[in-house]
Parts: structure tokens; C-alpha cells; sequence
């Protein structure tokens, strides 16, 4: 279990990795290292959700949160694309959240930045302030309780116009996740799929 990579501590050997990696159109240098998600590239949902997202409609300013970005491969494409927002990659695992920030600064994103889900989270509820667009590929296999309240704290950040853009393996409850997010009053819609994954927007 330690070395999953929803673990807040992986207790594996560190093992690196450095390669270069195509996102959206943009080149970027990646480090990884073992005991995080995805270690030598896009993961497939990850993949699917970059080929679906619309292009990044924000004021200067609005907040845009990567929920779960482990290295950091949303949290890239989001602040490169929407240079004038303010980006916010959060995760549990440090060793991740570690390697975001390096790709962050290594690759000269000046508009991003990372920090624990929790804290994250709790800051900017107590702050009151709101987000205005999210990407996530969610860590579906924390388990349905924990998922969901995961997916609740953070959805209820959301301003009045903000959406957010989630992708999900059909095989691992999809559209069961749709349909409870529905009934916990957002109006959800897919708007892609692809490799046994679907692409949800949600929206209040």
C-alpha cells in the first residue's frame, strides 16, 4: 500500500527518470521517479482528458486547479495554455508534489504552483475563494467513500460559473460517478470518450 501513489509518503527505492514529452502541442523537459502515478509518460486517462478539453477560457486572474496532479502533465498544459490564470496543482503524495514543482520551474511556467490537497484545499475555503476552471484525473482508486468526498470539497469550490473537466475509465464507474454527481445538484455532461474512458464537464 506504501507505495501507491495516493500514498502521502512512498517508501520505495527512488529510481529517476528524464525524458522529453509533447503535451498539447508543447514541448516539455519531465523528471519522474518511481512511487508516483504514471512514471514514464501520459497515463491513457490523462491522455483522453488533454484530447478533449476545450482550450482554457478564463479571465486574468481566475483560479484554475489540476486536482490530483501528480508530476504535474495538467498542470503544464493548464498554465502554459491560460497564461494570465493562476494555477494550482495539488496532490498527497510529496514525492509528486516534489517533482511538479521541479517540472514547474524547469520548464519556466511562472503562473503555477503546488501544494498539498488538503491544505490546499482548507485555505482556500476558509479564504472563500473560488474556482473557475479544474482538470482532474482523479484518483478513482482511493475508494468510492473517499472519492466522493474528495470530489464534494472540491466541486463545492467551484464559483458560480466555474466548470470543471474530469476524466474517468468506464470500466471503473464512470457513469455511476455521473449520476451521483448529478444527483448532488451539478449538471453534468460528456463531452468525449475515448480508450474506455470518458471525459465529464461539470458545471452548477
Amino acid at each position: 500500500m506504501s507505495d501507491h501513489y495516493f500514498s502521502s509518503q512512498p517508501d520505495s527505492d527512488v529510481k529517476e527518470h528524464r525524458f522529453n514529452l509533447e503535451i498539447r502541442g508543447n514541448e516539455f523537459s519531465i523528471h519522474t521517479q518511481n512511487g508516483v502515478f504514471s512514471t514514464h509518460g501520459l497515463d491513457k486517462g490523462t491522455a483522453v482528458l488533454l484530447s478533449k478539453v476545450p482550450s482554457p477560457q478564463v479571465p486574468s486572474g481566475a483560479l484554475a486547479v489540476d486536482l490530483g496532479c501528480g508530476w504535474g502533465p495538467i498542470t503544464l498544459a493548464l498554465a502554459t495554455e491560460a497564461p494570465n490564470a493562476v494555477v494550482l496543482g495539488v496532490d498527497i503524495n510529496e514525492r509528486a508534489m516534489a517533482l511538479a514543482a521541479e517540472n514547474i520551474a524547469t520548464n519556466h511556467v511562472k503562473n503555477a504552483s503546488i501544494d498539498n490537497s488538503k491544505n490546499a484545499y482548507q485555505r482556500l475555503k476558509d479564504s472563500g475563494q473560488t474556482i473557475d476552471l479544474m482538470w482532474s484525473n482523479p484518483p478513482i482508486r482511493i475508494g468510492k467513500t473517499e472519492l466522493h468526498e474528495l470530489l464534494s470539497q472540491w466541486f463545492d469550490l467551484l464559483s458560480p460559473q466555474g466548470k470543471a473537466f474530469i476524466v474517468v475509465q468506464k470500466n471503473l464507474g464512470a457513469d455511476s460517478l455521473a449520476r451521483w454527481i448529478t444527483k448532488n445538484g451539478y449538471t453534468v455532461e460528456k463531452i468525449g470518450s475515448s480508450k474506455g474512458f470518458r471525459v465529464f464537464e461539470i458545471s452548477r
